[in-house]
């Protein structure tokens, strides 16, 4: 009888000791046979920039991200936070100017503060949302991704925003909301 010598003998057994097989064997079982694998495709030159095609999953995820609906409950969420933010901001830097003129409590500085926040979170979440579905639906029925939609949906969102103040005011806000609008946008664009 042989001593064991510590080295495996694969003959024996059936196993494969060879690594790239090993690999094959792995990857098959961890990503459920074939399918995971992305077999070699020759990519599509847009413009001088390769680009492979996408899988059905990639298009779908892609569609929901670009989506109304997303933009929407996207924009009005960041929104709400961003001015939750900016209410907590100026809450503190101005904590009197909706509290009586007593001498102020910690509990009534931090109502003032959630109050705040509150209102500047809502009007925040609401002109985002306003703004992002509507340039959405504007991109979407003008199939153009351009500067241009950007400083639309600034100007019909602004007048909108400016009508309740009457006519003069919706004027000079959509005029005002569709210039600011298409400075970030540029800015953001040739960044």
């Amino acid at each position: 009888m042989a001593a064991p010598t510590g080295q495996h003998d694969s003959s024996k057994d059936g196993t494969n000791t060879n690594p790239a097989e090993l690999l094959a064997v792995v990857s098959r079982e961890v990503l459920g046979g074939n399918h995971g694998i992305r077999r070699y495709q020759a990519p599509i030159v847009i413009g001088g920039i390769p680009r492979f095609p996408l899988h059905k999953q990639e298009v779908m995820i892609t569609k929901f991200f670009e989506g109304c609906t997303f933009k929407f409950c996207a924009s009005g969420v960041m929104g709400f936070a961003l001015g939750g933010v900016f209410g907590l901001f100026t809450a503190s830097i101005d904590p009197m100017s909706t509290m009586s003129t007593e001498t102020p409590t910690t509990k009534m500085v931090l109502q003032e503060m959630k109050a705040r926040s509150w209102s500047y979170g809502k009007n925040f979440a609401i002109v985002g949302a306003m703004f992002a579905t509507t340039e959405c639906l504007i991109e979407s029925y003008r199939g153009k991704t351009e500067l241009i939609n950007g400083t639309m949906s600034g100007g019909i969102v602004g007048g909108v925003l400016g009508i309740r103040a009457g006519l003069k005011a919706g004027a000079i806000g959509s005029l005002g909301f569709a210039a600011f609008s298409t400075l970030i946008d540029y800015y953001m664009r040739h960044m």
